[in-house]
């Protein structure tokens, strides 16, 4: 073997390892492969950059809040010691030539504000630009202009600069530099990290580094981190609830199942259990190191040259309304896409999709929507916008002669459009793909790009033929993947287009089919800050396990705290066909979320599973289709506060501290608590139960909160326990949403002594009303004769414990 052949192999050895060693991560400059994510963090282990620490206040107008921060330049290089080589910084001379032309130590802008009283923003530049070329375009993961509140005092020492409000205090310390923030009775939250802590091990302070690969910036924000803290959220995340210890990279990705830590759904935002949250205000990668780096610290690494930077005060209800009052709510989607969407991959003709539709009627399983999936092209997967001609001989009369009978249609479709595909020499002749920086395509397939107006138009004109010819949703699938090299028509690149890629996508989406049919709607897989305004989300492609059942949830529980008001999954996991154990017992938990739909490899329909089956599915769609009272006003509360659906049982009890450690289990709306069957055959489970007292409403027991019991599910396979001194109102089972009976409602009371209960109640097209029961009356009522109302008190009885 020649020499040169020996060192080509040890390099191609080389690279291998790497590719294995960190398959999850690459950095922007290369060595990864397409598709991988972009891990932020990793810019601040590079040699032949400098790193600039923040060190002080050259200048600041405690008036405005606006000023010039000094960061001190230091260098990353080896330390040696007892056979050991660490990472430690040291003080470095500028290297810049003409040496008068750039600062060593530079001072740059800095800026505190006040959005309202439980809510401030840091702007650090680390750049000093034009304000209008950092602050850029107006942001889409803004809902509007940034409010400003003038209630908070300020105070000016020599020292520090203190700002006060009804819910919290700041304060900034000039010399070192240090931002602090306490709640309402004096305690510190958290605050920023600085070179100095009592430790040998390596961490990073706040600071920035100019990368060496593009002389770009990438920035670290160091908090300190409680020993007892917590902290949630991050969008969509599989991984454990608690993401203490963990490091979230905030790039979007297909996930391919929900068992790792890619995401399809990524938000910069978190909260804490020690009652504050923070939002990166970026499209940029982001990496949240929890903890994990060092266990008393939680470095934000961005991407973005401005690290701008929300900061909000309160409980987990306080922290989420404050970031969606700037980001946006949910509204409620139509009532119909409440109930069941039934669907598998895929109905491939018109005679398949009739079929089911008269089973489902004939079987007596209540469904609103018929999903449609790849196959409704001539070919699989070849999104074209055309229905097959040889398996729909007239699709616009199916689509009608379906809707007489309850039920719209969903159809699949993408933005990834193949080379065999039509459509692709239109895109590209058109100039409407995303581009490489040579003015070619980007990848093999043509992605539109969301950016160009006229791509807009052009995709909006064949969705729009769609949505007139009466189908009532778009399945806006994938969206993860817009490419990070790609050069946009707005002129910029894939760095700060990747992640918001899906916000243009579902808003494409969600407005045309408003504009078209009434409904504002989607059914999304792929979501950034600011997506919560177009809903409605599902969990992605999960595999069949329960595992994957219980990580959907936590995902689930953890885009809740993102500010996602509703969501949805493929109940029975999708990758293969759902074994009929654990499809009845994930039909239970997708009839408690906001929205359900059985989705993946077929068979889906129940009835080809056989009559245990089919029953089940009866009385779960019985159960969801009888509460859709209390799920439709629910939706209304939960959307007007930016509040989840499917919600934490520490987002309802705070106080309670095991609460806070509950993962498998959650509050549908503010009255229900779920916790799912998660083992194979399993009829009973241990639940944690939060304080009051609490009603099973399968078997009527009664169960003093505060502490776990093992309780058993009843005929729908889930534990469902209300809380006590509640109204559920109900209807009739009907077999769509249209048939409901509005007019009529049983007000089913759990109270344990017969006391004042109270609920919610809304009439379609109407607003949420308060019911009001004492013992076996109503109180009044909010709807003056239009409703006829029956109360009811089911048989409660104390549990054996």
């Amino acid at each position: 073997m020649s020499l040169r052949q020996s060192r080509l192999r040890t390099i191609t050895a080389m690279l291998f390892a790497l590719s294995v060693a960190a398959p999850h991560a690459a950095t922007a400059q290369g060595m990864g492969q397409l598709g991988d994510v972009v891990d932020v963090g990793a810019d601040f282990r590079k040699p032949f950059q400098p790193t600039f620490v923040a060190s002080r206040l050259t200048s600041f107008d405690p008036a405005t809040g606006r000023g010039s921060l000094q960061w001190d330049r230091y260098t990353l290089g080896p330390g040696m010691s007892f056979e050991k080589t660490d990472i430690v910084y040291s003080r470095a001379q500028a290297t810049e030539f003409p040496g008068t032309e750039y600062d060593r130590d530079p001072s740059l802008p800095f800026e505190i504000s006040f959005v309202s009283p439980r809510a401030l923003r840091l702007r650090l530049s680390t750049r000093d630009l034009p304000a209008a070329m950092m602050q850029g375009p107006p942001s889409l993961m803004l809902a509007g202009p940034v409010p400003t509140d003038r209630s908070w005092r300020v105070e000016n020492g020599d020292s520090a600069v203190t700002y006060t409000s009804a819910f919290g205090k700041v304060r900034i310390r000039k010399n070192p530099w240090d931002v602090a923030v306490y709640d309402a009775t004096g305690k510190l939250l958290t605050h920023t990290v600085h070179l100095g802590e009592p430790t040998y091990l390596p961490y990073t302070p706040f600071s920035f580094v100019r990368r060496a690969r593009d002389m770009g910036r990438t920035a670290a924000a160091s908090f300190e981190l409680a020993p007892d803290e917590r902290i949630y959220g991050f969008g969509e995340s599989f991984t454990r609830l608690n993401k203490r210890g963990q490091r979230v990279v905030a790039y979007l990705r297909d996930a391919m199942g929900v068992q790792g830590s890619y995401q399809y759904k990524s938000i910069p935002f978190f909260l804490s259990s020690r009652g504050y949250g923070m939002f990166v205000h970026t499209s940029a990668p982001v990496t949240f190191d929890v903890g994990a780096e060092y266990d008393s610290h939680h470095t934000i690494y961005s991407g973005d040259e401005l690290l701008d930077l929300f900061i909000f005060l309160g409980e987990p209800k306080d922290v989420v309304s404050e970031y969606t009052a700037i980001t946006g709510r949910s509204p409620v989607p139509p009532l119909w896409s409440f109930g069941l969407w039934m669907s598998r991959i895929t109905y491939k003709s018109e005679a398949e999709v009739r079929d089911v539709a008269a089973k489902l009627r004939q079987y007596k399983v209540p469904a609103d929507v018929l999903h449609l999936d790849t196959g409704w092209f001539e070919t699989d997967w070849r999104s074209d916008y055309q229905f097959s001609k040889s398996r729909f001989t007239d699709p616009a009369k199916m689509i009608q002669d379906l809707k007489k009978e309850g039920f719209h249609i969903s159809l699949w479709q993408y933005t990834y459009f193949t080379p065999k595909n039509a459509l692709w020499k239109e895109l590209v002749d058109q100039g409407l793909a995303v581009k490489d920086q040579g003015g070619r395509l980007a990848t093999e397939d043509a992605v539109l790009d969301f950016t160009n107006p006229k791509a807009v138009d052009w995709y909006k004109a064949k969705v729009g033929a769609l949505l007139k010819m009466g189908v009532s949703v778009i399945k806006a699938d994938f969206g993860e993947g817009a490419p990070l090299e790609g050069i946009y028509a707005n002129g910029r690149s894939g760095w700060y287009e990747h992640n918001i890629y899906p916000v243009r996508y579902n808003e494409a989406v969600f407005d045309l089919t408003k504009q078209i049919t009434g409904d504002g709607v989607i059914w999304g897989r792929s979501a950034w800050a600011g997506s919560q305004r177009y809903p409605l989300h599902w969990g992605g492609d999960a595999e069949n396990t329960n595992s994957a059942m219980a990580a959907e949830l936590r995902g689930g529980l953890s885009f809740g705290l993102s500010g996602f008001t509703f969501w949805s999954h493929d109940v029975g996991g999708f990758v293969q066909r759902a074994p009929a154990d654990l499809y009845r017992r994930w039909m239970a938990m997708g009839a408690l979320t906001s929205h359900m739909r059985t989705h993946g490899a077929p068979p889906r329909e129940p009835w080809e599973y056989g009559p245990a089956m089919l029953a089940d599915f009866q009385h779960g769609l019985g159960l969801r289709y009888s509460l859709m009272p209390y799920i439709y006003s629910q939706a209304y509360v939960a959307s007007a506060k930016g509040w989840p659906m499917v919600r934490t049982l520490f987002f309802e009890y705070p106080d309670d501290a095991t609460s806070w450690t509950i993962e498998d289990e959650y509050m549908f709306g503010a009255n229900l608590l779920v916790a799912p069957l998660f083992t194979d055959s399993a009829t009973s489970r241990r639940v944690y139960l939060p304080p009051g007292t609490w009603i099973d409403y399968q078997s009527g027991k009664s169960y003093a909160g505060a502490q776990w019991h093992d309780i058993a599910a009843g005929e729908v396979p889930v534990v469902l326990l209300v809380k006590d001194h509640t109204v559920l109102p109900h209807v009739a089972v009907a077999q769509s949403t249209a048939q409901i009976d509005w007019k009529n409602v049983e007000l089913r009371t759990f109270s344990t002594d017969g006391g004042v209960a109270e609920g919610t109640f809304i009439l379609p097209g109407g607003t949420v009303q308060t019911l009001r029961v004492n013992g076996t009356s109503l109180v009044s009522d909010p709807l003056a004769g239009r409703v006829t109302w029956r109360v009811t008190r089911p048989s409660i009885t104390p549990s054996a414990r």
